[in-house]
């Protein structure tokens, strides 16, 4: 791609609109990309149909849900229902990018493209939990409708190439959620089914860290700021769901998704492979906001250390105890 752009050091050369143009290119090339190596699947068939049964309502055999019909742990069940929650909140996801990307050319195909991706993962979740049994079904549609009154803002929706560095990072790390609920939920059918949508969202964040790529090599001083902004303030896209803070400290504790894991399975590979803080020949600003990356990825280094130390010695009492 050939652009007559802008000095790349220029923190007013770029605008929204103009990075937008610009990248219409990488967008069309990495979407054909994803079409070639995606693989369309049927959410109904990694459901257990033979395991459900009616619920207590319209039908006079209803049977009324009990924990003991479950076969997910409790850490499984307690990451099933964050996870479905944020993919119930699809359609303000598709609104935030729909607005920043537009609905014309290959920005427009890739949004609905990746929105009916997307839809796939709360089907066939919703769907897997009720024949299954494994939670509660009142309280989930309660949980539902709570988090979806509530709607959802972006905490980047004020810059596309903010939210192109979140969503960068966001689909890994929803990615890495799902692979390991399903490790630990204790029902190979449920690993299964997350498993193939970790797929997914895999294929996601690689259309995003290659665009990301692009944004790098047209504004590198502007997308070294966005990338420092996201990654300092990084938040999941759950964290307005009902009990959110104490599922994510249960499911830290229990090994889905915590600081170590966030830093070294979701931030480092995605700024190693873009080498961002290897980057050269940045303006003052992009400088600066490289340096802070750095010293924020070693604090978070270092209060990761903390946190395993602390699991770990959580789990030497825990032991003691049973051994005991």
């Amino acid at each position: 791609m050939t652009l007559t752009s802008p000095h790349l050091g220029s923190p007013t050369g770029w605008t929204d609109a103009r990075l937008l143009y610009a990248l219409e290119e990488v967008v069309e090339t990495e979407l054909n990309r994803h079409l070639k190596v995606t693989k369309d699947w049927m959410p109904h068939e990694y459901v257990p149909w033979s395991d459900g049964r009616n619920f207590p309502g319209f039908f006079e055999d209803g049977e009324a849900w009990e924990p003991s019909q479950s076969k997910v742990t409790e850490i499984g069940k307690i990451a099933l229902v964050v996870n479905l929650l944020t993919e119930d909140n699809l359609p303000s996801y598709h609104h935030e990018i729909a607005t920043l990307f537009g609905r014309e050319g290959a920005w427009g195909t890739w949004v609905h493209r990746w929105t009916a991706e997307e839809g796939r993962h709360g089907i066939v979740m919703r769907d897997y939990l009720l024949a299954s049994r494994a939670v509660d079904p009142d309280k989930l549609e309660q949980f539902r409708m709570a988090h979806m009154s509530e709607g959802f803002e972006s905490d980047n929706r004020h810059s596309m190439l903010h939210s192109i560095a979140y969503v960068a990072f966001q689909e890994l790390a929803t990615r890495i959620s799902h692979r390991n609920t399903g490790h630990q939920s204790g029902d190979p059918v449920c690993d299964r089914m997350l498993a193939r949508i970790a797929t997914d969202e895999n294929l996601h964040m690689v259309f995003y860290r290659n665009l990301l790529k692009s944004a790098f090599e047209l504004a590198p001083d502007l997308t070294m700021q966005a990338v420092r902004d996201v990654v300092v303030n990084f938040r999941m896209p759950g964290h307005g769901m009902p009990g959110f803070e104490r599922a994510a400290a249960q499911m830290a504790i229990g090994e889905i998704y915590n600081m170590r894991i966030h830093h070294d399975d979701v931030l480092s590979p995605v700024l190693r492979f873009l080498k961002v803080l290897e980057i050269d020949g940045l303006g003052p600003e992009g400088l600066k906001a490289q340096e802070e990356l750095g010293l924020f990825m070693n604090g978070l280094d270092a209060e990761a250390a903390k946190f395993d130390e602390k699991l770990a010695a959580r789990k030497a009492r825990i032991l003691a105890r049973a051994n005991a």
